[in-house]
């Protein structure tokens, strides 16, 4: 565990600003590449990822502060303020969820605004969204949150003291989520560029990428610690509300891919 790289008066570099800085730049990359590829204007897919970035961090920033809304209804104006009380410069806590929503209606506005083709963009961006989950989650594995509940597990790990993990369990052994999901955003980064590649219609690798994530998500919930404020029941079984978010970006994916399919107003000549 390693959240400082190192500090310099009020400003420190932090593991996980920087993995985060490092998905958002192979992620322009692999987006540019695949512009240049399919004969679209590099000019705009590079504007679009930079709208992205920035309504991606303040959607994980909003989802974050309703999450944990006693942290902030006091005081709303320390939601965004960057300045901490200790003397430190930089915003912790984000939501995956929140960026994901922020982003993915960032997206639908500019490309229409810009008169492209909305699904062509969109099945490009999701490798680039599957890349960055792999390495953003590497970030939050260095910097101790995200964690997971204690297990047994010849692989489960500790965290040092002093750490929000120790605060919990001590230095009990706990899954690795986060890798858990650096490994699965791998994974989906592959899936998703190969089936790009033989797909029937323009939407179809933005569906498959929610509807994968969704069923991830839900997945990983059950061994992943939360705070009890993130919980809430539902006919006695206790679900997170990323669980209720992964239900609702499951059906839209499913619906998405069955409308698009059936329709192939998008379909490739």
């Amino acid at each position: 565990m390693h959240p400082e790289i190192f500090h310099i008066g009020p400003f420190a570099l932090r593991s996980f600003g920087l993995m985060l800085a490092l998905s958002f730049f192979l992620g322009i990359v692999y987006i540019r590449m695949r512009a240049l590829r399919e004969n679209i204007d590099v000019n705009f897919v590079l504007n679009l990822a930079f709208v992205v970035i920035f309504t991606g961090i303040v959607g994980a920033r909003v989802f974050y502060v309703l999450f944990h809304w006693s942290d902030f209804s006091s005081n709303l104006l320390s939601s965004f303020n960057p300045f901490g009380s200790g003397g430190q410069f930089g915003i912790a806590g984000l939501n995956l969820y929140g960026g994901v929503v922020f982003a993915i209606a960032a997206t639908l506005i500019y490309v229409k605004l810009k008169k492209q083709r909305l699904w062509q963009v969109m099945d490009i961006f999701a490798p680039a969204l599957a890349l960055g989950i792999c390495v953003s989650r590497i970030g939050c594995f260095l910097n101790g949150c995200c964690f997971g509940m204690p297990c047994d597990l010849p692989f489960g790990v500790s965290f040092p003291e002093g750490s929000i993990p120790y605060a919990q369990f001590g230095d009990a052994h706990l899954h690795p989520t986060q890798i858990y999901s650096s490994l699965y955003g791998l994974l989906l980064f592959y899936v998703l560029h190969r089936s790009d590649t033989g797909k029937k219609f323009y939407g179809a690798t933005f569906s498959l990428m929610l509807i994968i994530e969704a069923v991830f998500r839900f997945a990983i919930e059950y061994v992943r610690y939360y705070e009890a404020e993130m919980e809430t029941q539902i006919g006695g079984v206790t679900f997170t509300y990323n669980h209720l978010i992964a239900v609702a970006l499951f059906a839209f994916g499913v619906v998405l891919f069955l409308i698009l399919r059936r329709t192939k107003s998008v379909a490739r000549n």
